[in-house]
């Protein structure tokens, strides 16, 4: 079993009363759920210090989207958008900052800024990033992709979705530990809606156990996603909060180690009942 406080360098998470919550900090003009809300770096500092006072232990800044059909945005723009973002933050709370990219000079940028963790959605598919999250000393975050954003939901198929997401992830983190990166400091993500319909969504949240059985955290992000949305009848994202909440508590109870969320207090209030529950 993993030590519950979580050290490096960079960061500290303590993980002793379980669970933590991964704020969503997307300052993109088109994220699927609240693009353009926070494009604005004063909106989006002004959000992260919120999320972080509602308990987030872990703000995940995003400057590229990853929706279904979301085209790539280069370094530059990437940096453009979540270094001031980043800069402010750090000044004014002590909670680790994530970088969600899959680029190298954007994570390198955060990481100079004063980000902690890597969150890239390739599983450190560029070899540039392992070695830069070894150099660093970052924690990271591999999660598992069908495609890319602009094709994954094409009729993305498995045999067993389970076991190939699984031995993907646990592929992925091998290579992460031999560049260099400790194995206290890699998530496994196994990319609930990147590539996968509804049914391999919800395969993936039944077998949860199987994932923090490899002895790797396991971060989980179901936040608003569309499957919620085919299940319950909510076309608009913002309302699928119960949803939402109903998939964290199964991770909660499945032993997941981090939730990635839009609605940051209503979660820890999932999490808090789940956790006197379970005393």
């Amino acid at each position: 079993m993993a030590d519950p406080i979580l050290e490096w360098p960079l960061g500290r998470l303590d993980f002793s009363s379980g669970c933590l919550v991964m704020g969503i900090l997307n300052v993109t003009p088109d994220s699927f759920s609240d693009g353009g809300k926070f494009f604005d770096t004063n909106a989006a500092v002004e959000h992260g210090l919120q999320m972080a006072a509602e308990g987030a232990a872990i703000l995940d800044i995003g400057p590229e989207s990853s929706r279904p059909g979301s085209q790539r945005v280069s370094a530059a723009d990437q940096i453009r958008r979540a270094i001031p973002v980043i800069e402010r933050l750090i000044a004014k709370i002590n909670i680790p900052i994530s970088i969600d990219t899959c680029l190298p000079e954007v994570a390198s940028a955060a990481l100079d800024t004063g980000a902690a963790i890597i969150n890239d959605i390739t599983a450190l598919s560029d070899p540039r990033m392992a070695s830069l999250a070894a150099e660093r000393g970052a924690a990271v975050v591999l999660m598992h992709i069908l495609g890319t954003p602009e094709t994954m939901q094409v009729d993305p198929r498995y045999e067993n979705v389970t076991a190939e997401v699984l031995d993907f992830l646990i592929a992925r983190a091998a290579i992460a530990e031999r560049a260099g990166i400790r194995r206290d400091r890699i998530f496994i993500d196994p990319g609930i809606g990147f590539g996968k319909t509804t049914e391999h969504n919800l395969q993936l949240l039944k077998n949860l156990n199987q994932f923090v059985a490899t002895g790797y955290r396991v971060l989980v992000g179901t936040s608003r996603k569309r499957f919620l949305g085919q299940i319950t009848g909510r076309t608009n994202p913002a309302d699928r909060i119960f949803g939402t909440a109903a998939t964290v508590a199964h991770c909660v109870a499945a032993g997941t180690s981090v939730v990635r969320v839009h609605d940051v207090a209503a979660m820890i209030d999932v999490i808090r009942i789940i956790r006197a529950i379970s005393l």
